[in-house]
């Protein structure tokens, strides 16, 4: 092959190869967002919730949790304010519940009063956590400085 044949294939080469890294998007800044602000429907006997814990670290809750994808642990406590609900105040504990984040979508998250049968005393099975809504969002993490 002659000089000029080499520097073709030389130059070829370094074009797909700075091609090849600037096609890659940089997912350092990619996130979806999970949200506890929004009013369920009550009708569906499904509530608001407080987040305590984050992944076993306690936190100060707030509307929107931007994060990274992956799995998360949200300890929650329910709102649940309806005149059916007849369990003690012990009976009111915390319930974990595990989120996967992907890029780009809201979770809301809430509780579910069981209303299949009436729960008395101390008995914690009057709720479960949940996702009931999810949807697309943009969301990007801010750059660190």
């Amino acid at each position: 092959m002659s000089l000029w044949g080499n520097q073709v294939v030389l130059l070829l080469g370094v074009c797909l190869l700075l091609s090849a890294c600037a096609s890659q998007p940089d997912t350092s800044r990619y996130c979806g967002t999970v949200s506890g602000y929004s009013e369920p429907d009550r009708e569906q006997n499904i509530y608001r919730v407080v987040v305590t814990h984050l992944n076993g670290k306690p936190v100060i809750s707030k509307p929107n949790y931007q994060l990274s994808p992956g799995v998360y642990e949200f300890t929650l406590a329910e709102l649940i304010d309806s005149p059916a609900l007849k369990v003690k105040l012990a009976a009111r504990t915390p319930k974990v519940l595990s989120v996967k984040v992907e890029a780009n979508q809201r979770y809301h998250i809430a509780a579910r009063f069981n209303t299949d049968k009436v729960y008395r005393g101390n008995n914690t099975a009057f709720w479960e956590p949940e996702v009931w809504f999810a949807e697309e969002d943009e969301c990007e993490l801010p750059e660190i400085k």
